[in-house]
């Protein structure tokens, strides 16, 4: 492998994954899926659902007429009043309305979102809980549509919430919200009594969830893509639906699902030892334009089905609505920190075990901005000696440049027999183009984890520095009022400032590397000239890519860029030393050449045989 394309390879690569990620985004774009808003308390229709019919009807129709409890009557069914219950917690403002039993608004303490707004997960009916069950004479019932009875329970640090649903005294369906005050848990236990006589056991009951996610960030495109559909399942395995378009899926051993917006969660979670046995479930994009501001950018539906116990219902669960923070999600041990996107494999390796607890504890020491420095400081002084021995390949192939050279023209017509040279001079020197592009790959899951980190690091969130009033989103200095395809409808300046930094890199970096780059074979690749293209297309794709990025990511390569550069310098002038290598290359020259390796003894044999081959044809 040729010396120079050392550094290059890693920057091609990251802007191949640029083109790939704008490819994907604008040649494929979501069908449309028509947006439509919900009003307060308004229905969900379910593919199954029957029209709405109160209880006390499918009473009348059912086999408990038949029962001594035929006397029992539904008269709160009848009613279509909506009561509110609210609970204040360390953590959020809840609301339970008594119109089916289910949470009508949930408001995060301390969360605002772009327009300064108090952040609500849950309100003006873009959630509906329901239960769904067949009765005997073949009705499907929806708890949506009735009424419950409220009561509240004061258990010191847990507040219950009763929700009933009564016939009478003896037969009922009954929610019992259990509110943590000083956590985003809230448990649920779902329970019925006196039913026998009314249920299909031979069928399922329901549950049936389906969020519209608000948007809350400035910039549409970046939070949809950062919200989606994700669940865990089988106790250690994590899977999504589609981060763009419609999709739907269906998987069975559920632990817990998450309509996971880009800072924000809404959870539910099974018991410990009782997963849900199958869930189906479904994900609609609701964002049709990226430039037109929208109220929700992706709706969330899941159906879970249970079965009955001694022909009532009996289930107990979980709801978590809070932020995805990784370390707060980490606490409850359940594999929640597992939907927030650090990169798959070693990068997500690297983030959760390096990066994260890296920027939690230079963020308690300094404000956010310079935290993100420090930890740019300490990537470049770890990354230094790649970097050194990158540059020490460059400079030991920039000498031998003018033999390789020679070795083109005397055999620029058997590429065998040059490759042959090449090698043998190589062994000679002590140099190794492979010592050159290892440094480069090196950086790169360091380079791309870091790629993930920010995007996904709720510190971030809402930290101003400098002229950024939030490191998790993108800087505008400039809103043109329209909207430039690729680019957006404004100016973001850290992007910019990473960009010329980059192109600055790039000239020092590429003009050592075209300094060692051997004349070009005939029919062959002109490196040189794709470096010359490289430093100008490199720093536009950058300029255009992040401009709707987070701040935080373009601050980190601005800055990140700033120290290769003094590093180069540095090494460049003050460490190497082009005589030393000089003479070290002609002392290597002069020494009995090392016997090849096993590896190299057996390739050298495939050339001979090609070689010979060739000859006997020729």
């Amino acid at each position: 492998m040729d010396e120079n394309k050392v550094d290059i390879n890693s920057l091609i690569g990251f802007f191949l994954i640029g083109l790939i990620f704008i490819g994907w985004l604008y040649l494929n774009p979501p069908p449309p899926t028509p947006v439509v808003a919900q009003e307060e308390n308004s229905e969900v229709n379910l593919e199954n659902e029957s029209p709405k019919q109160d209880l006390s009807e499918v009473l009348s129709e059912s086999n408990i007429n038949e029962s001594e409890d035929s006397n029992l009557s539904f008269e709160n069914s009848l009613s279509k009043k909506n009561e509110l219950v609210r609970i204040d917690t360390e953590k959020f403002i809840i609301e339970f309305s008594t119109l089916g039993g289910q949470i009508s608004s949930l408001e995060l303490k301390g969360q605002l979102n772009y327009l300064g707004e108090p952040i609500n997960l849950i309100q003006s009916g873009n959630s509906t809980f329901n239960l769904d069950f067949t009765t005997k004479n073949g009705r499907i019932f929806n708890t949506q549509d009735q009424t419950f009875v409220s009561s509240i329970n004061d258990r010191g640090s847990v507040k219950q919430v009763s929700m009933k649903l009564l016939v009478s005294e003896d037969v009922f369906i009954e929610y019992l919200y259990s509110v943590n005050l000083d956590d985003y848990i809230i448990d649920l236990d779902i329970n019925s009594r006196g039913f026998y006589n009314i249920l299909d056991t031979s069928k399922r009951y329901n549950l049936n969830w389906e969020l519209s996610a608000f948007r809350n960030s400035k910039s549409i495109s970046y939070e949809n893509r950062y919200s989606y559909l994700t669940y865990f399942h089988d106790d250690d395995k994590i899977d999504y639906l589609s981060i763009s378009g419609d999709d739907e899926d269906d998987e069975e051993n559920v632990n817990w699902i998450s309509f996971k917006q880009h800072f924000f969660s809404s959870v539910i979670i099974a018991e410990n030892e009782n997963p849900f046995k199958n869930v189906e479930f479904k994900s609609e994009d609701l964002v049709q334009d990226n430039n037109t501001d929208t109220l929700y950018t992706k709706k969330f539906i899941s159906k879970i089905p249970f079965d009955y116990s001694n022909s009532e219902f009996d289930n107990s669960l979980k709801f978590y609505f809070g932020p995805n923070q990784y370390l707060q999600l980490q606490t409850y041990d359940i594999g929640l920190e597992e939907s927030v996107d650090f990169g798959w494999g070693i990068f997500g390796f690297i983030n959760k075990n390096v990066f994260v607890p890296l920027y939690r504890f230079l963020s308690g020491l300094f404000p956010y901005g310079i935290a993100i420095i420090f930890m740019t400081i300490i990537v470049r002084i770890v990354l230094a000696p790649v970097l050194y021995k990158s540059y020490l390949s460059q400079a030991k192939m920039k000498i031998l440049r003018p033999e390789l050279d020679e070795i083109n023209k005397k055999f620029k017509d058997n590429a065998m027999k040059r490759q042959q040279e090449m090698m043998s001079l190589y062994r000679k020197a002590g140099a190794n183009p492979m010592s050159g592009c290892l440094p480069g790959l090196l950086q790169i899951p360091v380079f791309y984890a870091l790629f993930m980190f920010f995007p996904s690091a709720f510190d971030l969130r809402q930290k101003s520095f400098l002229w950024a009033d939030d490191l998790s989103a993108y800087d505008s200095i400039l809103d043109f009022g329209f909207y430039i395809p690729l680019y957006g409808d404004h100016v973001s300046l850290f992007p910019i400032l990473a960009s010329v930094s980059i192109f600055f890199y790039m000239k020092m970096t590429t003009g050592q590397q075209m300094a060692s780059q051997p004349q070009p074979q005939e029919g062959m690749p002109n490196m040189t000239k794709m470096m010359k293209y490289m430093i100008y297309f490199a720093p536009i794709m950058m300029m255009v890519f992040f401009n709707n990025y987070s701040s935080g990511l373009s601050l980190y390569y601005f800055v990140s860029n700033l120290l290769s550069i003094g590093i180069m310098f540095t090494i460049k002038n003050y460490i190497l030393d082009e005589q030393k290598i000089r003479q070290q290359i002609q002392f290597n020259k002069s020494q009995p050449v090392k016997p090849p390796s096993r590896f190299q003894r057996k390739m050298q044999a495939i050339m001979d045989e090609a070689e010979r081959q060739k000859k006997n044809k020729q």
